[in-house]
């Protein structure tokens, strides 16, 4: 049996930049001075070209890692057989000026614990994708690295010919490192990193308080929370599906892709996880990103877009990269961007819904209404009987899918909605209209021996998205016809460990070896919705012992190493999390902290 792998990272962020923390002490993966920009430290795809950032020991030792306490606050602590100490991550984030301070910037906080540890402090940043090496300049308190889209700059309290020479010494009193992008840091350093943790950690726990979070696995919807919430790029509202590039979906696949983009297909089940736990706030920002782009395009819409709405995500391979564990190619950008994938309009319709049926937005506001509504009913007119690439965004192949007509269905009945809210009868008879239709190519992909709904029209294929049907409501969660989809599915497509395969059939590269996660949170969503709560309950704590030791989840599982595989931590895995959680809390009649 091959060895087990795991993503042995943790995350900080502050909604601007996100950074990855090894339990080898390594910021292994971080870009600036956006989610999207090239990496200053990217060990994780090149040892050698993507720099490093290492607080590390003289000889062997042994490491930890924890979160503070319902926070993005991350502690690594190292022990060698001449002491111990802890680093503390973190990006700093809190109110500031009546509104969120949160700079390019990242603090480690070094501290004794035990004994007298010697320690080496390594600093080196690279830039444009590991092509050049900064420069290090040193400065009177600092040092700054140059050559870089802007300056770095790396202001302490260590010495600063320790840093440049990489010379080990002795940790006998607290030290700190302040990372900052594009302008100098002018403050005391220990006073004002001290600060800044106190803030952001107080920060944190007020969020997670905000938080309405049922007591089904608590601690796990909490961190998840935290999660999505670090993925949002706070200026537009985008939320992007992970902050890394080209991780393997399994060794040899070469399906490394780029996900720091923000799918729109994904935005139905980000808006929902986010109204589960009643953030508001972020469910507007993101509101304010999908209407941008909805106003923007007059033709398609992109399946993904840029954080800021780009529309060109031109995708390159960077093949003097070594790949993550030697998995190549890196890749930069998404082609993805250019499918057709028709869906998207009926996920924008329902993300949408709640502008006119939540009472916390004000109706009056949305004096644009019949010509948005036009503009998106027009796009489905146009795409309903039309292929398309699907949900798993295939390159090469194109069907009547049956999960894209699922969507077109869902956005009319949305559109329906949306037209008795303001009064327009043209709206309601044609949103009529794309309902039947709609529901005829779902029909078209009924297989009567096998009592399942395929994948597309005219093919035999079974695939996990289809579980949609049932918790879209499209199938009567009561009904023979849903229990009897979902005996056929999980009896071809689920692991004996609860996980589920997107499909079995060959794509266009091959057959796929890995389980998709958010297919398994839709698997426990789904027996949730046809009753079967205990089977749901068993199902997602089989499934949650898939994350790594800071409760962290990728996008694919190999059902028979248990290992994480694709890009991490994948956010769309962590907002399925949240979905099912809240799915069984509400059968449980548990929604909100009640007791067991």
């Amino acid at each position: 049996m091959a060895e087990k792998h795991l993503y042995e990272t943790g995350i900080i962020g502050n909604c601007g930049i996100i950074a990855h923390i090894n339990k080898n002490t390594n910021i292994s993966w971080l870009c600036m001075p956006r989610f999207d920009s090239s990496f200053v430290f990217g060990s994780m795809l090149d040892k050698n070209k993507g720099g490093e950032c290492t607080v590390l020991p003289s000889g062997e030792y042994k490491s930890e890692q924890w979160y503070v306490e319902n926070t993005n606050v991350l502690c690594t602590q190292i022990t060698t057989d001449y002491g111990s100490y802890k680093i503390t991550d973190f990006a700093p984030r809190f109110q500031l000026y009546e509104r969120y301070y949160k700079p390019l910037m990242v603090i480690r906080k070094i501290e004794p614990i035990s004994g007298e540890p010697r320690i080496t402090v390594k600093c080196n940043p690279v830039y444009d994708y590991g092509k050049t090496k900064l420069r290090k300049c040193r400065g009177s308190s600092h040092i700054d690295f140059a050559g870089g889209a802007e300056n770095l700059q790396l202001s302490t309290n260590v010495s600063l010919n320790h840093i440049i020479e990489e010379r080990a010494f002795v940790l006998n009193e607290t030290k700190y490192l302040v990372l900052t992008y594009g302008f100098d840091f002018q403050a005391g350093v220990p006073s004002t990193a001290e600060e800044f943790l106190q803030k952001t950690i107080d920060y944190w726990r007020t969020w997670i308080k905000h938080s309405s979070i049922a007591d089904f696995h608590q601690t796990l919807v909490i961190r998840s929370a935290l999660v999505l919430k670090i993925h949002q790029y706070e200026d537009t509202g985008a939320i992007i599906a992970a902050s890394t590039t080209s991780l393997p979906e399994f060794l040899g696949s070469t399906r490394n892709w780029d996900y720091r983009f923000c799918w729109l297909r994904d935005s139905y089940y980000v808006l929902t996880s986010l109204n589960h736990i009643g953030h508001f706030e972020e469910m507007e920002k993101f509101f304010n990103y999908l209407s941008d782009i909805s106003y923007a395009e007059d033709d398609r819409y992109q399946p993904l877009y840029g954080i800021t709405g780009e529309k060109n995500l031109n995708e390159v391979e960077l093949d003097y990269l070594d790949g993550y564990m030697g998995e190549k190619p890196v890749r930069v950008g998404n082609q993805a961007s250019e499918h057709i994938q028709n869906d998207i309009y009926g996920q924008v319709l329902i993300s949408m819904l709640p502008l006119y049926t939540d009472q916390r937005f004000v109706f009056t506001e949305r004096n644009d209404s019949p010509k948005w509504i036009e503009r998106v009913l027009s796009l489905i007119e146009r795409t309903i009987d039309e292929k398309d690439a699907g949900i798993w965004e295939f390159r090469n192949i194109a069907n009547m899918h049956c999960y894209s007509n699922l969507f077109q269905w869902a956005g009319a009945n949305a559109a329906l909605k949306m037209a008795k809210q303001i009064k327009n009868k043209d709206f309601e008879d044609r949103a009529n209209v794309l309902i039947d239709k709609a529901s005829a190519h779902i029909e078209n992909c009924y297989d009567p021996e096998r009592k399942v709904y395929t994948n597309a029209v005219g093919s035999p294929h079974l695939d996990a998205s289809t579980l949609q049907l049932i918790v879209m409501n499209y199938l009567d969660p009561a009904s023979d016809r849903a229990k009897n989809h979902l005996i056929a599915l999980e009896k071809e497509l689920k692991t004996e460990h609860g996980l589920f395969y997107r499909y079995l059939h060959a794509d266009d590269f091959g057959i796929p070896k890995t389980t998709f996660l958010i297919c398994a949170f839709w698997y426990v969503e789904a027996l949730a919705c046809v009753g079967r709560t205990a089977d749901a309950i068993r199902e997602f704590e089989n499934i949650i012992k898939y994350s790594n030791h800071l409760l962290l989840f990728s996008e694919d599982v190999d059902a028979h190493t248990e290992s994480q595989w694709g890009n991490f931590p994948q956010a769309y895995s962590h907002v399925g999390l949240m979905n099912a959680a809240y799915r069984i809390a509400t059968k449980l009649d548990r929604p909100i902290f009640l007791s067991k």
